[in-house]
């Protein structure tokens, strides 16, 4: 197996990687259920979410402003509910107050004085912007579906990445939480994977669809990867 210092450049998932995005859709999709007095359960929100949102992701390519809007529609549709337009600006929007993991700013720094770091994202680019200034960091290279025009797990993300780098797929590691979305289909185009395992003490695979892949290298949190890709 090769080693973790055998690679130049990190590419990193963002949301549900270094973004906890189950707490920020949680947070701000409870608020907006419950006005139409739906309550589900942590575990059924989330994976009602993870099903709508693949659902968006997979037609025709729309901003992920418009992804989230379109879940939020969907959920009204399967529960019988009309969202408000101001319920459904307030979704597409709340991707700016989704939190870091308290990990992911410290780790982000730490790798970056040994690797090159890039993001590749299911997102805008703007909204974006907003989540690497919570981070706290200057990515080396930036690559979002609003760019590409596509979503992960589209492997046409991968290869554009990977185009756009100027790398062998061999000096990139992939950096995901999400089997779906980033593990299954970087290991399709040759990239070795690092699978941060958020979830690892919790059942199911919440925001995200389920999926089967063997990554080539697994760590519960950044704070462990990072040691371990610095050597420590």
């Amino acid at each position: 197996m090769r080693k973790l210092s055998d690679f130049e450049i990190l590419t990193f998932d963002c949301y549900g990687t270094l973004i906890d995005w189950e707490q920020g859709i949680n947070a701000s999709l409870v608020p907006i259920l419950a006005s139409h007095r739906l309550n589900l359960n942590r575990d059924e929100l989330l994976q009602k979410y993870a099903t709508l949102e693949a659902e968006a992701e997979d037609g025709p390519y729309q901003t992920y402003r418009e992804i989230l809007r379109r879940v939020l529609e969907g959920f009204g549709k399967q529960y019988d509910f009309k969202p408000t337009e101001q319920q459904l600006d307030v979704f597409a929007e709340s991707v700016t107050s989704w939190p870091p993991f308290e990990d992911s700013p410290e780790a982000l720094r730490r790798l970056q004085s040994v690797y090159k770091l890039a993001v590749l994202s299911n997102i805008d680019d703007d909204l974006f912007a907003a989540s690497a200034a919570r981070l706290g960091i200057e990515f080396d290279f930036v690559f979002t579906a609003q760019q590409i025009g596509s979503y992960k797990p589209s492997i046409n993300n991968f290869h554009y990445t990977i185009e756009r780098l100027g790398l062998a797929p061999e000096r990139i590691l992939h950096v995901a939480q999400s089997l779906y979305h980033d593990i299954v289909p970087a290991q399709k185009v040759g990239l070795t994977t690092v699978w941060i395992n958020r979830r690892h003490d919790q059942t199911g695979s919440g925001a995200t669809p389920e999926a089967e892949a063997i990554p080539d290298f697994e760590y519960p949190d950044m704070r462990s990867f990072a040691g371990s890709a610095l050597g420590e």
